[in-house]
């Protein structure tokens, strides 16, 4: 039975459409603009109580019961394990794939979140919140993350060894965006290679694809910098 996904295309909702696409699965698209504050809907926080997006219902869960669960990192180490594919063939490599998709979910994510914040969205507010502390925190954040990135490249052709995981699927949606984060590959030819060869594989390129006409100017969306930057209880 199809999986049913909870989406938008951001780099977090690209994860989930990379993995599905990789893995084969059949799943039934929900669209959540966040824009227009769809993620706060009661039906959706019953699946999301976070009010974010990427999230899944499989009717095919665990013991063959339906299960939803939120959290992009989550939904990756369920699918992996669902399929037996993508999060490592042996203990070690499971460490290894583990240990790269909690860095990307509470570094590189988070930090990258906050450059794109700072360095585009920020500014481009009414009134403008241009914070060149802030800029160069999160810009410099990133830098060094990426460079952690590059030296891991060095010595292995994807991010935890030699197979493509779901560690490269959690990373390459945010990585793939560097320009965006004021960053540079001159310094990164490891980097540079790896998102070649991860961007160019079909799945990649399909679940990069999913609803990617739905990608909205946030800078010049008024309404839309209400909804995913005003306060909110």
């Amino acid at each position: 039975m199809a999986i049913e996904l909870y989406y938008w295309p951001t780099p977090n909702g690209w994860k989930i459409t990379i993995a599905l696409e990789e893995m084969g699965l059949p799943y039934n698209l929900h669209l959540i603009d966040i824009g227009k504050g769809e993620q706060f809907a009661p039906d959706f926080l019953k699946i999301a109580p976070n009010n974010r997006m990427p999230a899944i219902v499989d009717p095919e869960g665990p013991d063959g019961a339906p299960i939803s669960i939120f959290e992009s990192g989550a939904i990756l180490q369920y699918l992996a394990r669902k399929t037996g594919r993508f999060g490592g063939a042996t203990e070690r490599d499971r460490i290894a794939v583990d240990q790269w998709l909690m860095w990307q979910m509470g570094g590189l994510g988070p930090m990258a979140g906050q450059a794109h914040h700072f360095l585009k969205y920020a500014p481009a507010m009414d009134p403008p919140n241009d914070l060149p502390y802030a800029k160069d925190r999160y810009r410099g954040e990133v830098a060094r993350l990426y460079g952690v990135l590059d030296r891991q490249l060095a010595d292995h052709e994807y991010v935890a060894g030699a197979e493509f995981t779901i560690a490269d699927m959690a990373i390459w949606p945010w990585a793939s965006l560097w320009e965006g984060q004021q960053q540079s590959l001159d310094d990164k030819p490891n980097m540079a290679r790896w998102l070649d060869l991860v961007g160019a594989r079909d799945g990649v390129q399909r679940g990069r694809a999913i609803a990617a006409e739905k990608r909205s100017n946030i800078e010049s969306d008024r309404k839309a910098q209400s909804v995913l930057f005003g306060k909110r209880a």
